[in-house]
């Protein structure tokens, strides 16, 4: 079965409380089921994690390249300034491997700070604006590039 890393950046954890009419009323861990059904459905094998700290979400994109996963990576407020996020994640697409960068609300219907993405030039696509289905198109879009 094909591995997928559903990689959720920081605030991400507070889902479902954190101004839910911007992020919705789902959980990470409601998020999280959905994402591993959805996979099932799919014939993927998704597991979803959640960190606030920068150095852990590169480190798992380091071990998406070793273990030759697919990622799905929603970088949160790292999306428009992390350039070690970038730098990791750029290495997903260079071995050949789908990246897809997921937000759950649209950031270009938002502040002009999150109009800019350092991880969309280098993503496979970008999947925003949709809330939760969002990772439910984006397993879809990795499920249709193998």
């Amino acid at each position: 079965m094909t591995r997928v890393l559903v990689l959720n950046g920081p605030n991400l954890g507070r889902l479902g409380v954190r101004e839910p009419e911007v992020y919705g009323s789902t959980t990470h861990d409601e998020l999280a089921s959905a994402v591993e059904k959805w996979a099932a459905d799919l014939g993927l094998d998704a597991q979803v994690r959640q960190t606030d700290d920068e150095s852990a979400l590169v480190g798992w994109l380091h071990e998406a390249v070793d273990a030759r996963a697919h990622v799905a990576l929603n970088p949160a407020a790292f999306t428009h300034y992390s350039y070690a996020l970038r730098d990791a994640a750029a290495q997903i697409t260079h071995a050949g491997l789908v990246l897809v960068e997921v937000h759950l609300s649209n950031p270009y219907a938002r502040e002009a700070f999150r109009h800019v993405s350092v991880i969309g030039p280098i993503a496979t696509g970008t999947i925003a604006g949709f809330g939760v289905e969002g990772y439910r198109l984006a397993l879809e879009a990795i499920a249709s590039r193998l």
